[in-house]
């Protein structure tokens, strides 16, 4: 089984998301999630967490904010190939959102890494 990095993108950051859901739709949001997660069984190894842009290092030009995407958050999966994880998303409760999209990243073997 291959390892994948989900990154949920979208035009609108997870604080302002949910600062303006009522408690009704955070509850609705969270119950397909669940359900989400439910139907992707063990596949799902690690449900993930809304993240927020903390700052970066390096040689930064933009990041993903800059261009109009926010990272809304991740989750690690694992599936037999790329095409086998894209057909577990179809129903991704994240696609609910107008703009949204899931980036996938395949974990690959550190060389000389344990």
């Amino acid at each position: 089984m291959t390892k994948y990095l989900l990154l949920y993108m979208s035009p609108v950051s997870p604080q302002d998301q949910m600062a303006n859901a009522s408690p009704e739709e955070g509850q609705a949001g969270m119950e397909a999630w669940n359900a989400w997660a439910g139907s992707a069984g063990s596949a799902l190894v690690d449900f993930g967490s809304p993240v927020a842009a903390a700052g970066s290092v390096g040689h930064v030009n933009a990041g993903p904010e800059s261009a109009g995407k926010f990272v809304g958050g991740y989750s690690i999966m694992e599936a037999e190939s790329a095409d086998a994880l894209r057909s577990m998303l179809d129903d991704h409760p994240h696609l609910m959102l107008d703009g949204a999209s899931i980036y996938f990243f395949e974990f690959l073997e550190l060389p000389g890494g344990p």
